[in-house]
């Protein structure tokens, strides 16, 4: 996937550098792995008239990047499954923490690039993060 097509360099989003200079705004842990979410899901119906389908998919976010006051996002990048020898791609970023109990999880809504002459919008949220794990 060329992420520059989507307005990101790799030093803004390198899926292998796991932003080793961030830190966890609530967990204050410095040089370890922040936390991560899943994402799955379908994208809408595309081509209702000629030809109506959508996608699947399912990856993990990358890991916590602080932003705001005590807030983080995750930038996300998926290709969805094929369907009639095509596929789509996303990258972007989730909006930021929303509180659920004493975990978050984070809203997407984009589009998917453009194969086959469509492309799909799609609206996400992201699973729990650590859901068996102690809190930070």
């Amino acid at each position: 996937m060329n992420y520059n097509q989507y307005g990101y360099n790799n030093n803004y989003y390198n899926p292998t550098n796991n932003y080793p200079n961030n830190h966890c705004p609530s967990c204050n842990h410095e040089n370890k792995q922040k936390h991560v979410h899943e994402v799955q899901g379908s994208v809408q119906i595309a081509e209702p008239t000629e030809e109506p389908h959508n996608h699947r998919f399912c990856t993990v976010s990358g890991e916590a990047i602080p932003c705001g006051n005590n807030d983080h996002v995750h930038n996300v990048a998926f290709r969805t499954d094929f369907y009639e020898d095509h596929y789509h791609e996303f990258c972007g970023r989730t909006g930021g923490a929303i509180p659920v109990g004493d975990r978050h999880v984070h809203f997407l809504e984009s589009v998917t690039t453009v194969d086959d002459g469509h492309k799909h919008k799609f609206r996400v949220a992201t699973l729990i993060e650590n859901p068996i794990g102690d809190e930070c």
